[in-house]
C-alpha cells in the first residue's frame, strides 16, 4: 500500500510528534509499505494566522496514494478520502488551555471566533475519517470532552529499545525534552536550591524560544547552582540523551497535561530509571505510580526537593524504583508491528 503520513513542521523546532512521524514512515516501510511524510509548515503566532493556515490545508490535494495518516493540527484538515488519524495534537489553546487560561488566541471578540473557527474545523474534518486513534489517554478524554469523538488509544512504541540499556546509576537526575514553560524545568532548578549540597541536576533538550533557555540560565546564577545543575541546551544527538538517561540515578518530566507517556519517560523506564513527575502531568500518570515506579507530585516546589532528597539519600529504594518502573513499562508490550497492523488494516 501507499501510505502518506502527514504531519506540521516549525523550522527550528524538533519535538516527540516530530520523531513520530519519522519512525512511523520507518517502520511503514519495514512492514512493506511505500510510505513518505509531508511536513506542511505550520505557524501560530499571531494567532489571527491560523485561519489561514487552516484554509490552506484544507485546499490542498493529495493523488498517488492508497491512504493517509494525519497526525497533528491542522496537517489532519488535509482532505483526502481514505484517511486515518492517529493524533498526537489538537491545538489545545483552542481546547483545555484555553480553559486553564493558558492560550495565545486572547479572549476577545476575535479571538473567541478564532477560536470557534478552529473547533468548527476540527469536527469538519474529523467526521469523514476512516478510523481515529489517539496517542494516550488524555487525548482520548479531550476529544470525547470538546467534540463528542470516540476514539481509539494506540500508544507510541519507543523507537529504538536498544538504545536504553540502563547503565551505571549516577549522582544526577536526567530531565531530557523540550523546553519551555509547560514542561517546567525550572520547578526542578527551584527544588534543586533548597537542597543541601548533595546530587545534581543535568537538563538537555532544545529551547522552544530563546527566552525559555535564558530563565534557566538566570535561575542557575541566581541560586547560584552552577556546580550542581548543568543545562546542555540545543538539539542533541540521540546517543548523547541516551547516554544521559542510561547513566542518570533518576529521571525527572514534568509537563503539563502531556498527551502521551511521553518519550522522556518511556526511555527513563526502558533505561530501569525512577521517574519523578506530578500529578497533572496528564498520561505519565497512567504509567508512573507514585512509591511504584518513582515520584508524583503536586506542581509544587517543596515537594519537589522533598522528592529529589529522597531519591539522593536512598539510593537502593530509587533503584528498586526503576526496576520496578522498567518491569511496568515492558510488560505493556506496546511496539511497532502491533501499531502499523491497526493503522494499515
Amino acid at each position: 500500500m501507499k501510505i502518506l503520513v502527514v504531519n506540521n513542521m516549525v523550522p527550528g523546532m524538533r519535538g516527540g510528534a516530530e520523531e513520530l512521524a519519522d519512525q512511523l514512515v520507518l517502520n511503514l516501510r519495514k512492514a512493506g509499505h511505500e510510505s513518505e511524510l509531508l511536513r506542511v509548515p505550520f505557524t501560530w503566532e499571531p494567532a489571527e494566522r491560523i485561519v489561514e493556515e487552516m484554509v490552506m490545508c484544507r485546499n490542498m490535494q493529495i493523488n498517488n496514494v492508497d491512504r493517509v495518516i494525519a497526525m497533528k493540527f491542522p496537517a489532519y484538515m488535509i482532505p483526502f478520502p481514505e484517511k486515518v488519524l492517529w493524533l498526537a495534537h489538537q491545538y489545545r489553546q483552542a481546547y483545555d488551555l484555553w480553559d486553564a487560561g493558558q492560550s495565545n488566541i486572547a479572549d476577545t471578540p476575535e479571538g473567541r471566533q478564532i477560536r470557534a473557527a478552529i473547533i468548527e474545523a476540527d469536527n469538519a474534518a474529523f467526521e469523514p475519517v476512516k478510523d481515529i486513534f489517539v496517542v494516550g489517554r488524555t487525548v482520548q478524554e479531550r476529544l470525547l470532552h470538546y467534540n463528542r469523538l470516540q476514539s481509539t488509544v494506540l500508544r507510541a512504541p519507543l523507537n529504538d529499545e536498544t538504545m536504553y540499556p540502563g547503565g551505571p546509576y549516577g549522582d544526577y537526575v536526567f530531565a531530557g525534552g523540550r523546553i519551555n514553560s509547560g514542561k517546567r524545568q525550572h520547578r526542578l532548578i527551584e527544588a534543586m536550591a533548597r537542597l543541601p549540597g548533595t546530587g545534581r541536576l543535568v537538563i538537555a533538550g532544545p529551547a522552544d524560544t530563546p527566552g525559555d533557555a535564558d530563565r534557566l540560565r538566570a535561575l542557575v546564577e541566581k541560586h547560584r547552582l552552577g556546580d550542581r545543575v548543568t543545562l546542555d541546551i540545543g538539539f542533541l544527538p540521540r546517543q548523547k540523551i541516551a547516554d544521559y538517561a542510561n547513566n542518570a540515578l533518576a529521571c525527572a518530566y514534568l509537563p503539563f497535561a502531556e498527551d502521551s507517556y511521553g518519550y522522556v519517560t518511556m526511555e527513563a523506564c526502558q533505561a530501569r530509571k525512577a521517574v519523578l513527575t506530578v500529578n497533572d502531568s496528564g498520561d505519565l500518570t497512567e504509567l508512573i505510580h507514585d512509591g511504584v515506579h518513582g515520584w508524583v507530585c503536586d506542581d509544587d516546589t517543596d515537594q519537589l526537593a522533598a522528592a529529589l532528597s529522597e531519591l539522593f539519600a536512598n539510593r537502593a529504594r530509587t533503584v528498586e524504583l526503576g526496576n520496578a518502573a522498567h518491569a511496568h513499562w515492558t510488560g505493556k508490550n506496546i511496539n511497532w508491528t502491533t501499531t502499523v497492523e491497526a493503522l494499515a488494516r
